[in-house]
């Protein structure tokens, strides 16, 4: 007899508290499932049971085959606008929560499958995965925690055995993923869209619940939540600008509650700075290019605030409707500035700043001007910039083709730095936000064809140096250096499905 599943402690709130919120489904086997990827100490976190990502039933459990005993696995429903067009119902077209665990710190986190085949959700999909962008969320995840930017996790990538169609056959896989939630701005327009006040109000109670405790049972919760949410969207584009991060794809329904960054599909990091720049093959109009990130985070939290309105105010009292929007409208316009101030409080530290001075915006945004005008690499730049604050400056300098104008730069922030009266100590304050690893997109997607191919090693070489992005070292390496600028200029993404 087989020995039974391990319990991971499931509490399944989601299924058990959002009536109409889900459906209940169960993953499609895996003919022949092989463990990947296995995050140990993503598992220790969340209090997993001992040996859970080792043994022979590994596989699979995390391929679906095999289910933790108190599992409930649900297909989400949400809707969601997608490159500005809605659709009022999308869902978990091949994802499945597991449920949610209590980990080891008291967080709430949800488990969930992504390519485990198709649910009620599916329309024309499969429902099914591929290895290659399984493997994907697995280094960008894993680089976003490193660098200290909220993120979803991945807990295990399984292969499948079988192979899913896209252009080509290709061998397929399932990814675990951790969350604090998967509570999305589309998760509020889908009950918006069909007029369930009684069900949006308790998908804005149960997220309340989950996030933002302190406003159980306040009056005007639900502006509380829009102003948390926005506060929290607002730090984490900041925190992708500050990076050079290009998230491909945000639409409504990849819009985590939680603040979290959710769904590394058409993602990439830019190289050569350029507000401009795009990487997603699905971005035809450069809807998501970087430049634009924080005006389409102002425009989705917009969406999030006119799912909130009908449960403010009663659609025959015109006075009160004016007032709740003129208060929703307040937050959404101060959203900008917020990310402004984000940006700004995170550009000083990359300048090695500790005090802030009304000139130090215009020599950010300058700095940033110098890049794109003369094509210079983001990531290196800043952590070049670092060297400068010792006194070498020739590495960074032999960057520009224009040497003077670029002095010129150096010689104001020289300036500002010796007025903050800590600038012994800049150099290693600026090494500790300014990565001199990011997951460089043709090393990506190097490890990912490897692995597609069966040979595992340059993305385990690559996942290693991403989860430590402050090693100096590193730049003498091929991990710190950029691509050549002719594989950048054709470089793509895509999303997977």
């Amino acid at each position: 007899m087989k020995p039974p599943m391990p319990r991971f402690g499931f509490d399944n709130s989601y299924a058990r508290d959002l009536p109409g919120a889900s459906v209940a489904w169960q993953p499609s086997p895996a003919p022949a499932p092989r463990l990947l990827f296995a995050n140990a100490a993503l598992a220790d976190e969340l209090g997993l049971p001992p040996g859970v990502l080792e043994g022979p039933d590994a596989a699979a459990l995390f391929a679906g085959n095999l289910l933790p005993e108190d599992a409930q696995p649900i297909a989400q429903a949400y809707a969601g606008h997608q490159f500005g067009g809605f659709s009022p119902q999308l869902g978990d077209g091949r994802a499945l929560l597991l449920g949610e665990v209590v980990d080891r710190a008291g967080r709430r986190r949800d488990i969930a499958f992504k390519g485990s085949g198709r649910t009620p959700f599916s329309r024309s999909g499969d429902g099914k995965a591929a290895v290659g962008p399984m493997l994907r969320e697995v280094l960008i995840g894993e680089a976003m925690h490193a660098l200290g930017i909220p993120t979803t996790r991945a807990l295990a990538v399984v292969a499948t055995g079988e192979p899913v169609r896209r252009e080509t056959a290709l061998p397929g896989a399932v990814l675990t993923r951790v969350a604090a939630s998967h509570l999305r701005v589309g998760t509020c327009q889908f009950f918006a869209a069909r007029g369930d006040l009684d069900g949006l109000r308790r998908l804005v109670d149960y997220t309340i619940a989950r996030h933002d405790p302190e406003l159980i049972g306040q009056p005007g919760r639900e502006l509380g939540l829009l102003r948390a949410v926005a506060r929290r969207q607002a730090r984490l584009i900041a925190q992708w600008m500050n990076v050079g991060f290009i998230h491909g794809v945000m639409n409504t329904d990849n819009v985590a509650l939680s603040g979290e960054t959710i769904d590394y599909g058409p993602c990439a990091f830019m190289e050569a700075y350029d507000p401009a720049a795009v990487f997603s093959s699905i971005d035809h109009g450069g809807r998501y290019a970087y430049g634009n990130q924080p005006a389409i985070a102002q425009w989705n939290l917009a969406r999030f605030a006119e799912t909130l309105l009908p449960l403010l105010a009663d659609e025959d009292d015109e006075p009160a409707i004016e007032r709740v929007v003129a208060e929703a409208t307040a937050i959404i316009d101060k959203v900008a500035d917020r990310l402004d101030a984000e940006r700004l409080a995170g550009q000083r530290r990359k300048l090695g700043l500790t005090t802030d001075e009304p000139g130090d915006a215009a020599l950010a945004a300058d700095w940033l001007t110098l890049l794109h005008t003369q094509s210079v690499d983001f990531t290196l730049a800043w952590r070049l910039l670092a060297g400068a604050a010792e006194g070498r400056p020739e590495p960074l300098r032999d960057q520009f083709r224009d040497r003077d104008a670029v002095d010129a730069w150096l010689s104001r922030w020289r300036e500002r730095l010796a007025r903050d009266g800590a600038a012994e100590a800049a150099a290693a304050r600026m090494r500790r936000v300014s990565p001199a690893v990011i997951p460089r997109n043709h090393l990506v997607e190097a490890a990912l064809q490897a692995a597609t191919a069966g040979d595992l090693q340059p993305f385990h070489a690559l996942l290693a140096r991403l989860r430590e992005p402050w090693d100096e070292a590193a730049l003498a390496t091929p991990f710190g250096q950029p691509a050549p600028v002719e594989v950048t200029a054709a470089y793509r993404t895509f999303c997977g499905t």
